[in-house]
């Protein structure tokens, strides 16, 4: 999954300079765009790969994403929207495009998702052993999908609620509003599986 040879840059010059910087660069110097590649591939593969489940085409879909931004880099302008928000951004339309012309209902590993390390601040909702981490995989399933995309942009991608709003073109507010929300959601779903269990556990006979 490599587009540029890194001997054909100055990694430690040019690795320096910020996003804005680069960006910039870019423009006219493709080794620039390198960079930016090398900084950012990880994170959009693992973006994509938590959107599609598989690895083959979240390497398919990274590359494209890299070949996009790469092909529109000349017109590109912060305007607010930082170059890692574009990214995803563009991740988050080709994903989309993907399901739609594949009418593929959207999967994410859960699994992998947290076992990647996915906590909550809640400890009703934290996966301390393997019923815990069971009855959590099952209430994040059941979330919508925008809910689970942004645990996956929250705790996959590490990004700040400013970041997941560019993304989603949402308010910072918003984000922070509907990451409450999904956390109380979370939580209320796991309480509700707990006591559904306990109410049909058959009672222990006393001897």
């Amino acid at each position: 999954m490599k587009l540029f040879n890194r001997s054909k840059f100055n990694v430690r010059d040019l690795a320096r300079l910020d996003d804005s910087e680069l960006v910039e660069l870019a423009k006219t110097r493709q080794e620039a765009f390198g960079v930016l590649y090398e900084r950012y591939v990880e994170k959009i593969y693992r973006y994509i790969y938590y959107r599609t489940g598989n690895h083959h085409d979240a390497e398919d879909l990274t590359a494209a994403v890299f070949h996009r931004a790469l092909a529109h880099i000349e017109t590109y302008t912060e305007r607010g929207v930082p170059f890692q928000a574009w990214l995803y951004r563009i991740a988050h339309n080709l994903v989309a495009n993907w399901h739609r012309d594949r009418g593929r209902r959207k999967i994410i590993p859960l699994e992998e998702f947290v076992s990647s390390g996915l906590h909550f601040d809640s400890p009703d909702a934290h996966a301390e052993d393997e019923e815990e981490r069971r009855q959590l995989l099952a209430a994040i399933e059941r979330l919508p999908e925008e809910r689970q995309q942004l645990l996956i942009l929250k705790f996959v991608a590490q990004l700040s609620n400013a970041e997941i709003g560019e993304i989603l073109d949402r308010t910072e507010g918003a984000i922070k509003s509907l990451y409450h929300r999904t956390l109380i959601a979370l939580r209320d779903d796991i309480q509700t599986q707990q006591t559904g269990r306990a109410a049909a556990a058959p009672e222990t006979r006393q001897v």
